[in-house]
């Protein structure tokens, strides 16, 4: 929903008389101005009277859009990326495994891991987030603070709101980093993903400013450099999606032979990533399972709800997995995603 305009958002409506449509070989950011109705420049000017009438200061509003174009390569990755609905089949999870949870990630782990242990137990007792789930999602998002990625997150975000596939997000997020800068981080430090996650927990702006938080007592949640800032806002993230202390992600499981995964599979339509939900079964309890034959290879209460996964079909590796793991999933909607920081997270304690 737009706000009210303010006098710059009125002279940026007076500006859409202006526009004229592109050449045809304009780079692809200029011809999104022929079918979008509004230039970049006009459509930033809305951008800062949004942010103005959020609170957000003069001052910062114009350091952080100071010399604003739109970025053609954000507009061509954003457009690239695969959709739901176009996806066919699901590559081996066994492959993504192999390439995700490799020596380098293991290792890597676990240097963290003793390096941070006292720390990551005051954070696991404080908020009831184990420590190798947590080091596994600082791992996975940007090699352990190595790739945090240098898009400009004023230019990326103004861009891809303007750009219109996902408006409303985008200008959220846009606004939101407007108040995140507006507490002293330079535009310098404001670098991240060409989608607008940032820092070593790769959070968008609207993240940042509900869920960071200050590890170490200093006044700051810094998750750029701070280690102590970096693990207590990745556990009050998945403290607030739910995680349930005490509690595996997951276990391996044992399936009798012939067992025919897929006759559980769930008949519930998930409302949010249809596509990652419909691969698991419905949701048994562990003693339900074991009555089919199914039994966890490690101990779990026999009240406990889990779903059956088998990713890679009949003869090779299955789970049962907890609503933990769909707190992962709450992270990063992918089974991919989730199953290699489950397991990345088991191989740092083993």
């Amino acid at each position: 929903m737009i706000p009210r305009l303010l006098p710059a958002a009125a002279l940026a409506i007076a500006a859409l008389a202006m526009i004229g449509a592109p050449p045809a070989n304009a780079p692809v950011a200029a011809q999104m101005g022929a079918s979008d109705p509004i230039s970049f420049e006009a459509y930033l000017e809305l951008l800062k009277a949004r942010a103005r009438g959020e609170g957000v200061s003069e001052a910062t509003i114009d350091r952080m859009t100071a010399g604003l174009t739109p970025n053609d390569r954000v507009i061509r990755l954003d457009q690239n990326q695969p959709g739901s609905a176009t996806t066919s089949g699901y590559p081996p999870m066994s492959n993504y495994i192999a390439n995700h949870v490799d020596a380098a990630r293991i290792g890597g782990g676990r240097a963290v891991f003793a390096q941070h242990r006292d720390l990551l137990a005051r954070i696991e007792s404080d908020y009831g987030m184990p420590g190798p789930i947590i080091v596994a999602i600082f791992g996975h998002e940007t090699s352990y603070g190595q790739v945090k990625g240098n898009f400009d997150l004023a230019r990326s975000l103004a861009t891809l709101a303007w750009e219109g596939r996902r408006r409303e997000l985008f200008a959220g997020e846009f606004v939101a980093l407007m108040k995140v800068a507006d507490k002293g981080y330079p535009r310098s430090q404001l670098v991240g993903s060409y989608a607008g996650a940032f820092g070593n927990p790769q959070f968008l702006p609207s993240v940042y400013l509900r869920l960071a938080t200050d590890g170490d007592g200093d006044g700051r949640a810094d998750i750029f450099t701070n280690r102590a800032d970096t693990f207590a806002s990745i556990a009050n993230y998945f403290r607030d999606a739910g995680w349930r202390p005490g509690q595996p992600w997951g276990v391996r499981a044992a399936i009798p032979a012939g067992f025919d995964v897929q006759a559980y599979r769930t008949r519930i339509a998930a409302p949010q990533c249809p596509r990652v939900h419909e691969r698991l079964s419905r949701w048994m309890t562990v003693a339900e399972w074991r009555a089919l034959g199914v039994v966890a290879q490690r101990g779990l209460a026999d009240d406990i709800m889990v779903s059956l996964f088998q990713p890679d079909g009949p003869g090779t590796p299955a789970w049962l997995l907890t609503g933990n793991y769909r707190v992962i999933l709450e992270y990063n909607c992918s089974s991919y995603y989730a199953m290699s920081v489950g397991l990345l997270a088991d191989e740092i304690v083993n």
